[in-house]
């Protein structure tokens, strides 16, 4: 990093929502220099998608963020939507395959592809990009001489080697999910260091923990059902998919795309519970005149109620739900009566889990929390505090459900950052 050079806009945090920032404001003739503390950039570009990459989504409901204010996200993303996304990977050599209805991956099934295509378009327009950099801490200086130049106001970097020097700075160092990757918090506190506010940062799209001491669910199942979460009694969300049960709760995609909700109703001290049905597509009087049917067929004179209900639970769930509902598994299913089978339909409809808390930020994938929106303009993703520093990706308050939506709110804010910034007049 050469001491004479003044940049057009020092970019913090060589991720998704880093390195679109930099390729946009190079791309219109800004200098820029990308700072990443990892050695390595866009690390968790690697792990987005199960490492394949799910990197933007044809369905772009609103509802699928996460955001103060719904309107903000909006305003953004009609800046950048998926369509540009699909576009501006197309032209770097990714195409687009569909899956999972409307999620969005590259040909080639690979997140590396991905992140290989930014760092080339990286290396094409000549962007500086320093890993391992190490910030100590970021302000602005006022009247500072650097050669013969004079700028009225500069940020200045303070780094482990020596100071770098820019007109504008764009935050894009992530939250503090998945630390391994480079998100670490580290941005916050930069954040606050200029004077903006941190809204408490919360694991998001990560399992939770559950209290089950009284009837433990077995660990190591996957089933498809339908979980509704509920806040102090009220209903805040319900999704269907594949439920995994684990030695300390529950989690897969449809505990993942409310956890964020639950994560802050725990923090407010809030009561969350989640209730579970077992049998989606049945209604709880056809399931139980089912069960009733089914116990007293020929077909299973003799059986247990374990061996009677094999087939239709997986099998270390059979206990545990039947006795739950006052049903021995081990007794004769001729013996259970209409009321029983009424009593596990009603059960298997509606079965409680008390949530107790979330696994911790390196179990989550995303970050819920951050810089307030209040704080930055929509239009710019300029600081409304700071003239000149600019906010992208993670950092800021607004997080999203699996399936695309985290990445193209990076690809979005930060193209709208990097359209921002403009190249000085020299």
């Amino acid at each position: 990093m050469k001491k004479a050079t003044i940049y057009d806009a020092a970019i913090i945090g060589a991720g998704a929502s880093g390195l679109m920032a930099a390729v946009t404001a190079a791309r219109a003739g800004a200098k820029v220099l990308l700072l990443e503390h990892m050695d390595q950039a866009g690390k968790k570009i690697l792990a987005t998608g199960n490492g394949k990459c799910n990197y933007t989504n044809l369905d772009q409901s609103l509802e699928a963020y996460y955001c103060e204010s719904p309107g903000f996200v909006g305003q953004v993303l009609r800046r950048f939507s998926h369509h540009d996304t699909i576009r501006f990977f197309e032209e770097l050599g990714i195409r687009p395959v569909q899956k999972n209805g409307t999620c969005i991956y590259p040909e080639s099934g690979q997140a590396a592809s991905v992140r290989q295509v930014l760092l080339t378009e990286v290396r094409r327009l000549h962007i500086p990009l320093y890993v391992s950099a190490g910030i100590r801490s970021i302000h602005k200086v006022q009247g500072i001489r650097i050669g013969e130049n004079v700028d009225p106001q500069l940020f200045e970097l303070e780094t482990k080697e020596q100071p770098v020097y820019s007109r504008n700075c764009i935050l894009a160092a992530g939250g503090q999910a998945a630390k391994k990757t480079g998100s670490d918090g580290s941005g916050f506190l930069y954040a606050k260091q200029l004077g903006h506010s941190v809204r408490k940062p919360l694991p998001a799209l990560v399992p939770l923990l559950a209290d089950d001491r009284t009837w433990k669910l077995p660990a190591g199942i996957r089933i498809s059902c339908t979980a509704a979460l509920y806040v102090d009694g009220a209903l805040k969300a319900q999704e269907q998919g594949e439920l995994q049960i684990t030695d300390y709760g529950i989690s897969g995609i449809v505990v993942f795309q409310f956890s964020r909700i639950a994560a802050r109703a725990l923090a407010e001290g809030r009561q969350v519970h989640v209730l579970l049905d077992w049998k989606p597509m049945e209604t709880e009087a056809g399931l139980a005149a089912y069960l009733a049917a089914r116990f007293s067929s020929r077909y299973h004179a003799g059986q247990t109620v374990q061996e009677c209900l094999t087939g239709f639970l997986p099998d270390k769930l059979i206990p545990v739900v039947c006795r739950r509902a006052g049903i021995q598994p081990e007794e004769p299913c001729g013996g259970c009566a209409k009321k029983q089978s009424k009593r596990l339909a009603a059960l298997l409809k509606n079965y409680e889990v008390c949530i107790t808390g979330t696994k911790g930020f390196d179990a989550a994938q995303v970050t819920s929390g951050g810089v307030p929106v209040q704080e930055i303009d929509a239009g710019s993703m300029e600081s409304k505090i700071v003239p000149g520093l600019y906010f992208a990706g993670e950092i800021i308050d607004v997080d999203a459900k699996c399936g695309g939506y985290n990445l193209q709110w990076a690809w979005a804010s930060g193209y709208a950052a990097g359209k921002s910034i403009r190249a000085a007049d020299l």
